[in-house]
């Protein structure tokens, strides 16, 4: 896995919902650059368990798909004789 980069507007409201976060349930001020490194910490040290976890939901929902095609081809076998 490459390493997860955000778009610029990506990056701005992110940011801003760290620094709501840390005003609001930390009662702490902290500015942008502040928050922006905090992002690029958690996007490098947390993210990929993130990441992964959504490659195991996305395999899961496959996984349930391709039984369920299974059963409509099933469906579709015409009688011989």
């Amino acid at each position: 896995m490459s390493e997860i980069k955000f778009t610029k507007d990506e990056t701005d409201r992110i940011v801003t919902k760290v620094k709501r976060y840390f005003n609001d349930e930390l009662d702490q001020d902290i500015g942008g650059f502040e928050a922006e490194f905090l992002l690029d910490f958690f996007a490098k040290e947390i993210g990929p368990y993130f990441y992964n976890r959504g490659l195991i939901d996305a395999q899961k929902v496959f996984t349930e798909k391709y039984i369920e095609a299974g059963y409509l081809v099933d469906e579709l076998e015409k009688p011989i004789g």
